[in-house]
C-alpha cells in the first residue's frame, strides 16, 4: 500500500462550470489507524449534480468549506482494520470524499457494507442499487402513479431520470422522457421502453412534447428547472403532481430555475421536494425491489465511466454539458 493519499480539495468556488484550480489535487499521508477506525481504500466515485451545490452554499447538508477535501459518494474496500465492524475486503459505499483513501470512524453512519453478488458489477451499488436508483424509487412512491396515466422525466437520460422513466412503465404510465440527443433519445425509446423522448435541443421539440401527451401530463417528475420545466407545466392537466428532484439548469447559475407559482394555482398542481435522506430507514426495502426488477430485465441502466481521480473536475462538468449517458462514475 502506498503512503500517499492523493486528494482534491475545495480551493475557490466556482463560477460557472468548473474551471482548472477551483478543485486542487495535492498529496497527504494515508491515514493512521486507531482504535475503532478501518481504512478504506476508494474505488470508485459517484459523479452527481448536488455536488455543484455542496461547492457553493449552505443547503441541506453544510457547504463544503475552502480547503477540505470535496464531499461525493464513493465505494470502497477495507484494506485495514482495527474496527468491530469491518474486516478486510469488505466493501462499503458512503461519503468517502475526492480521495483514495479514507478512515472509516466507529461512531460514522456514513458507510454501509454491501454485499458481493454474482455477476453484478460494484458500481451498480452507486447507480441503480445506490443513490440514483434509490432516489427514482422514493420519488416514484410520492409520485403515486396510476395505470393509464401520463408522466414526463426530464433528463431523463441521466441516472435517475432513466430508471424513474422505467418505474413509470412498471406501474402501467405512458412515460415521455426530455433529453439532450438524438442518441439520449433513441435509447429511452428503442432500449428502455419509454413511449416517446424528445430532444430539447431541436427547435420545434415544444410541438413535439405537446404531441406526445395529447391526453395532457399528470406527472412531472422534474430534474431540470428553466424553460423545460415552465414548458411542462404548460401542459400538464387539473390536480397534475409535480415531484422535484432536482433543479440542473440552474445549479452553474445559482438559479433556482423554478416554476410560475400562477402555473400552479391555474392548474391545482400538487408540487413537492424531496430529499433521498429522509428515507435512510427503507434503503434495504427499496434496493431489495430495484435488484429484482434489474433480475428480471424489468429495469436497465447504462454508465458512464471516467478514469483517473486527477479527471473527476472534467467529470463534473460532464453533468452539465450532456456528455454522460445513465450514471456518471470516476474510476481511481
Amino acid at each position: 500500500m502506498t503512503a500517499v493519499n492523493r486528494q482534491l480539495v475545495l480551493n475557490s468556488r466556482p463560477k460557472g462550470m468548473l474551471a482548472p484550480g477551483d478543485l486542487q489535487l495535492k498529496e497527504t499521508a494515508v491515514p493512521g489507524l486507531q482504535d475503532g477506525q478501518a481504512l478504506a481504500r476508494v474505488k470508485y466515485l459517484s459523479i452527481d449534480p448536488t455536488m455543484r451545490i455542496w461547492m457553493a452554499a449552505d443547503s441541506y447538508l453544510p457547504a463544503v468549506a475552502i480547503g477540505e477535501v470535496m464531499r461525493s459518494f464513493g465505494f470502497a474496500e477495507i484494506v485495514e482494520s482495527r474496527h468491530p465492524d469491518y474486516r478486510k475486503g469488505d466493501r462499503v459505499t458512503g461519503f468517502t470524499g475526492l480521495q483514495d483513501y479514507v478512515a472509516v470512524e466507529l461512531a460514522s453512519q456514513a458507510f454501509q457494507k454491501v454485499p458481493k453478488i454474482p455477476f453484478v458489477s460494484d458500481t451498480v451499488f452507486l447507480g441503480l442499487l445506490g443513490i440514483n436508483g434509490l432516489t427514482a424509487f422514493f420519488g416514484m412512491e410520492m409520485a403515486a402513479p396510476k395505470k393509464g396515466e401520463t408522466m414526463v422525466v426530464s433528463a431523463a437520460a441521466g441516472a435517475t431520470g432513466s430508471i424513474v422513466g422505467q418505474i413509470g412503465k412498471i406501474r402501467g404510465c405512458r412515460v415521455v422522457g426530455i433529453a439532450g440527443t438524438d442518441d439520449k433519445c433513441n435509447w429511452l425509446s428503442k432500449d428502455l421502453g419509454f413511449d416517446a423522448a424528445i430532444n430539447y435541443k431541436h427547435r420545434d421539440w415544444k410541438g413535439k412534447l405537446a404531441a406526445a401527451v395529447p391526453d395532457g401530463i399528470d406527472i412531472d417528475f422534474e430534474n431540470v428547472g428553466g424553460e423545460i420545466m415552465q414548458t411542462v407545466l404548460g401542459l400538464m392537466n387539473l390536480h397534475g403532481r409535480v415531484v422535484v428532484c432536482g433543479l440542473i439548469s440552474g445549479y452553474n447559475k445559482q438559479d433556482p430555475g423554478m416554476m410560475s407559482l400562477g402555473t400552479v394555482i391555474l392548474k391545482r398542481l400538487r408540487v413537492e421536494g424531496f430529499l433521498l435522506l429522509d428515507y435512510v430507514s427503507r434503503f434495504m426495502e427499496a434496493a431489495t425491489q430495484l435488484g429484482q426488477w434489474k433480475m428480471f430485465g424489468k429495469i436497465k441502466d447504462r454508465e458512464t465511466i471516467v478514469e483517473g481521480l486527477e479527471k473527476t473536475p472534467d467529470a463534473i462538468n460532464m453533468l452539465f454539458t450532456g456528455a454522460n449517458t445513465g450514471k456518471l462514475i470516476v474510476k481511481i
